[in-house]
C-alpha cells in the first residue's frame, strides 16, 4: 500500500512539474481554477484569510492587529509553538503564535481553527514595499453550515475584543504640538495620579467618575441626538488646587492619551484644524491656562479698552512683553477655536474629551465656556478637611490622629490650597515623624489665618478711606456748584 501511494505521489509531482514547465500561464491558471473548484466541491470547510498588509500602499490591517491581540490573549495557552517578544518598558514577555501554528477556538458550540501563516516571496522579486516580501496572515477555518454564525457574529466579536485588548494593553502617550511643522511630538505618559489619591471631597470625585463613565458608554446616544461624541470640562480655581492632577487622574481612569495643545505655538486656524484631525480617538485634548494662552476676547473689546492695551504695551516688564509678543505671533481667533471644539470640525473623530483650565474664570468669553462647549464646570477649590484626610493617607499613611480635630477647626477658619497642605505634610528628613508633620501643617494654617485676618483689616481700612475720600470729593463738588 505504501509503495502504491508513493508511486501515485511521484506521478502527481511529475505531472505538476510538466504542467509548470510546458503549459502556458493562461492554461495553468485555468487548470488551477478548476482544480480548486473540484476540491471545494468535496471539501465542506470554508477558509477566510486576514493579511497583515493590505491596500495599494500596503498599510497595516487593523483587522489583522485585532485578531493578533485576540489570539495572544485567548489562544496562546493552547498553542504548542510560541513566539516570544518584548515591549519597551514592559517587564514581562509577550507570547504569540509562531508561524504555521494552529489553535482551536469555540463559539456557541461551534469549533473553529485559526492558523498563522507566512508568504515568503523569492529574493529576486522586487517591491517598493519591504513588507510585501515577507507577509503574514491568519487563516480562519470552519464548517460551511456555520457560515452565517461566523461571518455575522463571531468575526465581529473577535475584532471588538481584539481592539479592547489593544486599548487596555497599549502604552499611552502624552503629546505636545511642534511649532515648526504642525505635528504632534509624543512621549510616554506615566503620570501616577488617580482619583483615589486626588485631594477632593469623595462625593465630588464620585460624581466626576460617574460622568466620565457615562460618556464612554454613550456612543449610540450621541449619534441618536445628532451630536459629536465629545465632552468638554472646564477646570477653574486658584493656583495649586490640583487642575493638572485632575487631568492626569481622568486620563488614567479612562486609559486615554493626552494631547497638550499650546495655542501660542499654533500659527493660525488652519493649523489648529490640522492638529485636531491628527488626534486619535480615546483622547483628552488639554488647553491649560486658556486665559493666558491667547487674547481670545480681542474681537469683543470696547473701543476704550484699546487705549488700555496701548498703555500696557509701554510696560517695562519683560515677562509681560514676551507674553504679548507670543500672543501677537499667533493668528488663532476665538471663532477658529470655537469651530474646532464645537463646530463642524469637532465631528472629525470620536470619543474625545476637551479640557480647559483657568485661574480666572471671569476673564473668559462667555461664548467659550457656555454649556454645550464646556459641558461640565468643575471648581477646584481650596483644601477642605475631607481632602486633607486623603492627603494624610497619601503622605503619612494615617487615617486618624489626635491632632485631626484641631486641623478640622482651622480648615473651617482659613483657606489653603492642596499643594500647600501637601508640602507641609511631606517629611523633610528621617527624623520627622507623623506628629511633627501635622504640627508643621497646624503652624502653617495658623499663620495663614493671621494673614487672612490682617488682610481683611487692611481691606476694611482701605475701603473706609476710599469712602471718606469720595465723601470729600462729592462735598467739594457741591460747594463749587453753590
Amino acid at each position: 500500500m505504501i509503495a502504491q501511494y508513493g508511486s501515485a505521489i511521484g506521478g502527481f509531482m511529475l505531472l505538476q512539474a510538466m504542467i509548470q514547465k510546458y503549459f502556458p500561464a493562461m492554461l495553468r491558471d485555468l487548470l488551477e481554477r478548476y482544480f480548486h473548484k473540484l476540491v471545494s466541491f468535496f471539501n465542506p470547510y470554508v477558509e477566510i484569510s486576514f493579511h497583515e498588509f493590505t491596500g495599494k500602499y500596503m498599510e497595516r490591517s487593523e483587522a489583522f492587529t485585532a485578531i493578533q491581540n485576540y489570539l495572544t490573549e485567548n489562544a496562546t495557552s493552547r498553542a504548542k509553538r510560541l513566539k516570544a517578544d518584548s515591549v519597551k518598558d514592559n517587564r514581562s514577555l509577550i507570547l504569540s503564535m509562531a508561524d504555521h501554528e494552529e489553535v482551536a477556538d469555540e463559539y456557541k458550540g461551534v469549533k473553529i481553527t485559526w492558523s498563522s501563516n507566512k508568504i515568503v516571496l523569492p529574493s529576486t522579486t522586487f517591491s517598493f514595499y519591504p513588507a510585501a516580501q515577507n507577509q503574514r496572515y491568519y487563516k480562519l477555518t470552519f464548517h460551511q453550515r456555520h457560515r452565517d454564525l461566523i461571518t455575522q457574529s463571531y468575526i465581529d466579536r473577535v475584532l471588538t475584543e481584539g481592539k479592547a485588548i489593544r486599548s487596555k494593553n497599549r502604552q499611552r502617550k502624552l503629546y505636545t504640538n511642534d511649532p515648526q511643522d504642525c505635528t504632534w511630538i509624543p512621549a510616554v505618559f506615566k503620570h501616577p495620579a488617580t482619583f483615589e489619591t486626588l485631594a477632593m471631597h469623595p462625593d465630588r470625585k464620585k460624581d466626576i467618575m460617574n460622568d466620565l463613565t457615562k460618556f464612554t458608554e454613550r456612543k449610540e446616544y450621541y449619534g441618536k441626538i445628532g451630536k459629536a461624541w465629545k465632552r468638554g470640562y472646564l477646570l477653574h480655581g486658584p493656583p495649586g488646587t490640583g487642575k493638572s492632577t485632575m487631568i492626569a487622574a481622568m486620563a488614567n481612569f479612562l486609559t486615554y492619551d493626552v494631547y497638550d495643545l499650546e495655542l501660542t505655538a499654533v500659527k493660525d486656524n488652519t493649523e489648529l484644524r490640522r492638529l485636531l484631525i491628527d488626534t486619535s480617538s480615546k483622547a483628552i485634548i488639554v488647553i491649560e491656562d486658556i486665559d493666558c494662552s491667547l487674547d481670545l476676547t480681542g474681537q469683543r473689546k470696547e473701543a476704550g479698552e484699546d487705549d488700555k492695551d496701548k498703555e500696557d504695551d509701554k510696560d517695562d516688564n519683560p515677562l509681560k512683553k514676551m507674553t504679548k509678543k507670543e500672543q501677537k505671533s499667533s493668528k488663532v481667533t476665538l471663532s477658529g477655536l470655537l469651530n474646532v471644539i464645537d463646530g463642524i470640525w469637532s465631528a472629525c473623530g470620536g470619543e474625545r474629551i476637551i479640557v480647559f483650565t483657568t485661574n480666572h474664570l471671569d476673564k473668559l468669553d462667555p461664548a467659550l465656556i457656555r454649556r454645550g462647549r464646556m459641558d461640565k464646570h468643575i471648581e477646584m477649590s481650596y483644601c477642605c478637611f475631607e481632602s486633607f484626610k486623603v492627603l494624610a493617607i497619601n503622605y503619612l499613611n494615617i487615617e486618624h490622629h489626635q491632632l485631626f480635630e484641631t486641623i478640622s477647626r482651622l480648615f473651617g477658619e482659613t483657606k489653603m490650597t492642596p499643594a500647600d497642605v501637601a508640602e507641609n505634610l511631606m517629611p523633610k528628613s528621617d527624623n520627622e515623624d507623623v506628629e511633627a508633620c501635622l504640627r508643621h501643617l497646624i503652624e502653617a494654617l495658623e499663620a495663614a489665618k493671621k494673614k487672612t485676618e490682617k488682610d481683611a483689616q487692611l481691606k476694611a481700612k482701605k475701603e473706609k478711606q476710599e469712602k471718606r475720600s469720595k465723601w470729600w470729593r462729592d462735598a467739594k463738588k457741591r460747594c463749587k456748584i453753590c
